[in-house]
């Protein structure tokens, strides 16, 4: 049995860290803050030169000490302003551009941090006169780092499964009270080393993970001083800081000062620093942005607090039965200690599931906004899948208090017969107390409860790591706003690029051709095309044919008659009759007798 046990334990932990190791690596597939809206419209081309780029989101952002990018036409990049956000808007951040720009094609990149602390990047285009081709060099690639991310979110889930056995051990050794020769210090005190771990890894891992870079920019002293100054940085250390004064209260009266502190105090101490310690997760996530802010952020620390009493009084449970042979047995007609803790926490799991219930539909309301997005967004479908565990959850937690209720309740056999006295003479004999029989109900022993509460807290830990992964998923409300806004036309309509790759089938005769179509809807278009060589610069050739054909509505070939206009193939008026999906068909010749055709698909709009 006790090779069976240990066994046991190792794949737990081997699974443990298997499933932290694949959430880890895991990158959402969307951060939390959308992009609403940009000044200029990407992929716009303006007369003159825009004073400065200004971007919308639908939550508030916080900047980054290079949040900005903007590269011109040759791939250079820019000195541009200070960044900063518009008067009274924290949701919309913009950044001043040089007083002189000139023609072409500009790409600006931005990383902002969402109110609810994940990061946010993306990019964009426009043009000052025209379009010109694209350089030659890749930008620079602001999106997350894949190490640091994948440790960023191993230590957030560390966090989470440590405060909720934390928590949970605490108010179960407090309100349950488990026989005196159970121990539960061993696993409060590995559940408090853990969160402090993990709370100051995530605090070097912040700026990295905010930034994009590599985790070795963890120790770097600007770094650090950065993290201290935000949001989530003093969350963090809040967090620390309540770690240690519980450590130092826990300490001080074994260093001889316990008369010094009231027994009665205990327990509003530990209430008082649960409380604070569920505010430091509340105060950083969804709930700190969007509708409701207060609401939400209370609501937020009741779910976690009730969620940590629940799972992290499971695990305690599971160890008190494990260890209840050690408990001496109750006095004739009483329940055994451990049935009465059995039942107190039964108790408290019935409070806690109430609490998680009214807490997790308002939460569920504020983060989807609609039914729609129950269904139709990333977000929904997590929390489709935390209702499933739920309900498993609580078909566990249901067989666990039928157990609990047949625990608690002494069985006939044990309960004493009571005799009644008579008037005058010796008292009468105890009456022999009934041999339970076959058809007599009995009441199970603790160890028995073992398997369905197991079952519970494997249901529990699944909810938790799905909880988890809502934290880094885009609410379904966001999803909507920002689905609504790219859905709106912008006063610009965006140009339609195409790229069509090419091989003459001779040395050096392979490239790719670059054709966009201004405005890429049905009406007058100005097209340019320009080509590139095996190498990826530009190409010059002696004769380039462009023509469309929608085969449907058998229309075309339509010819563009596209011109040499040094460097790149252009026509300033070309006519969309109707929409649909076009053949555009591009013939490129690169000697006297060396050309090739190719086509691809083209979709053009109202």
């Amino acid at each position: 049995m006790r090779d069976a046990h240990r066994w046991l334990r190792r794949l737990t932990v081997l699974g443990t860290g298997l499933l932290l190791l694949l959430l880890g690596t895991a990158v959402p597939a969307s951060a939390h803050a959308a992009l609403r809206e940009t000044d200029p419209a990407d992929g716009t081309v303006l007369k003159s030169a825009p004073r400065r780029v200004t971007l919308t989101f639908t939550e508030s952002v916080g900047l980054l000490t290079d949040s900005f990018r903007v590269y011109d036409p040759e791939n250079h990049r820019l000195r541009t302003g200070e960044a900063d956000h518009a008067p009274d808007r924290s949701d919309t951040a913009r950044v001043p551009l040089p007083v002189r720009l000139g023609t072409g094609t500009y790409t600006v990149t931005w990383r902002v941090v969402s109110a609810d602390s994940h990061p946010v990047s993306g990019a964009l285009t426009f043009s000052v006169g025209k379009r010109t081709a694209a350089p030659a060099g890749p930008l620079p690639d602001r999106a997350e780092n894949r190490a640091t991310t994948s440790l960023y979110n191993i230590a957030r889930y560390l966090a989470y499964l440590s405060v909720a056995l934390l928590l949970g051990t605490v108010t179960f050794v407090v309100y349950c009270r488990p026989p005196g020769r159970v121990r539960l210090r061993r696993p409060a005190l590995a559940a408090w080393w853990i969160l402090l771990a993990s709370t100051a890894a995530l605090f070097l891992l912040r700026a990295p993970y905010e930034e994009g870079t590599s985790p070795t920019r963890a120790f770097a002293l600007s770094s650090l001083t950065r993290t201290a100054t935000t949001r989530p940085g003093e969350l963090l250390l809040a967090r620390l800081t309540l770690l240690l004064l519980a450590a130092a209260c826990v300490l001080l009266p074994r260093r001889g000062l316990r008369r010094r502190v009231p027994r009665r105090a205990l327990p509003a101490s530990a209430a008082l620093g649960s409380v604070a310690l569920s505010l430091t997760w509340a105060a950083a996530e969804h709930a700190s942005a969007g509708p409701q802010v207060p609401v939400a952020v209370a609501s937020a620390a009741l779910h976690l607090l009730a969620m940590a009493a629940w799972l992290g009084g499971l695990a305690a449970l599971l160890l008190t039965l494990r260890r209840d042979t050690a408990v001496e047995p109750a006095p004739v007609g009483t329940p055994e200690p451990v049935a009465r803790t059995v039942a107190r926490f039964s108790r408290l799991a019935f409070a806690s599931v109430t609490v998680l219930a009214v807490t997790g539909v308002y939460q569920s309301w504020r983060g989807l906004g609609s039914l729609q997005a129950l269904t139709g967004t990333t977000y929904g479908h997590i929390l489709l899948a935390k209702l499933a565990a739920v309900a498993l959850l609580l078909a566990a937690a249901s067989r666990s208090r039928r157990w609990t209720a047949r625990l608690a309740s002494p069985s006939p056999a044990a309960r004493p017969v009571r005799v009644p006295e008579p008037a005058t003479g010796p008292p009468l004999p105890a009456a022999p107390r009934p041999e339970p029989g076959p058809d007599t109900p009995s009441a199970p022993a603790p160890h028995q409860l073992r398997r369905p509460v197991l079952a519970e807290l494997a249901a529990g830990v699944v909810v938790l790591v799905l909880t988890t992964l809502l934290t880094s998923t885009l609410p379904g409300r966001a999803a909507a706003e920002a689905a609504r806004s790219e859905a709106t036309p912008a006063a610009v309509p965006a140009a339609s690029v195409t790229t069509i790759p090419f091989d003459v089938g001779t040395p050096g005769g392979h490239g790719r051709v670059q054709v966009t179509l201004d405005p890429g809807r049905v009406g007058t278009n100005s097209v340019q095309a320009v080509v590139y060589g095996p190498d990826g610069g530009l190409a010059a050739v002696p004769e380039l044919r462009l023509a469309m054909i929608l085969p449907a509505q058998r229309v075309g070939p339509l010819d563009a008659r596209v011109t040499d206009r040094g460097g790149y193939w252009a026509a300033d008026s070309f006519a969309l009759p109707i929409p649909g999906t076009w053949t555009m068909r591009v013939t490129v010749r690169v000697s006297d007798v060396d050309q090739v055709t190719v086509s691809k698909t083209v979709r053009v709009v109202r």
